[in-house]
C-alpha cells in the first residue's frame, strides 16, 4: 500500500514542479526553475525530516509518501544533469559549471539551514 501513497504524492510533487517551472521561469536560457526547485526541496526535506517527521506520530507510509514521493518527484537530479549537459553543448561552460556548483553547494547549505532550525528550536526549550 505504501507504493500507492508514494505514487500519489509523487504525482502531486511532479505537477507542482511543472507548474512552478512554466509559471515563473519560462523565458530563460538558464535553468532557474530547476535550481530554485532543487534548493527549496533540499530545505523542505530537511525541515520535514527534523521538525515534522520526528515530532509527530505520522504513519511511516505517509512520511515515506511525503519525503520520497512528493519531495523526491518535486526535486530532480536528472533535470540538473540534462540541463548541465545542454549548457555545455551550447558552449556555455562557465554557466554549466556555475549551475552545478550552485546546485550542489546551495543544496547542502539549504539542507543545513533546514536542520539548523531544529537545533535552534531545541536550544530555546
Amino acid at each position: 500500500m505504501v507504493y500507492f501513497w508514494v505514487g500519489i504524492a509523487g504525482a502531486f510533487g511532479a505537477i507542482l514542479r511543472y507548474l512552478i517551472g512554466v509559471t515563473f521561469f519560462t523565458a530563460s536560457s538558464f535553468p532557474y526553475a530547476t535550481l530554485f526547485i532543487n534548493l527549496f526541496g533540499s530545505y523542505l526535506l530537511a525541515v520535514l525530516t527534523t521538525r515534522i517527521f520526528r515530532k509527530t506520530t505520522l504513519p511511516s507510509h505517509l512520511t515515506t509518501a511525503i519525503g520520497t514521493g512528493f519531495v523526491g518527484s518535486f526535486t530532480t537530479f536528472s533535470a540538473l544533469s540534462v540541463e548541465t549537459v545542454e549548457l555545455f553543448r551550447n558552449e556555455n561552460l562557465f554557466l554549466g559549471f556555475l549551475y552545478v556548483f550552485i546546485s550542489i553547494t546551495g543544496g547542502l547549505i539549504m539542507s543545513r539551514l533546514g536542520f539548523d532550525m531544529e537545533s535552534e528550536e531545541v536550544q530555546k526549550t
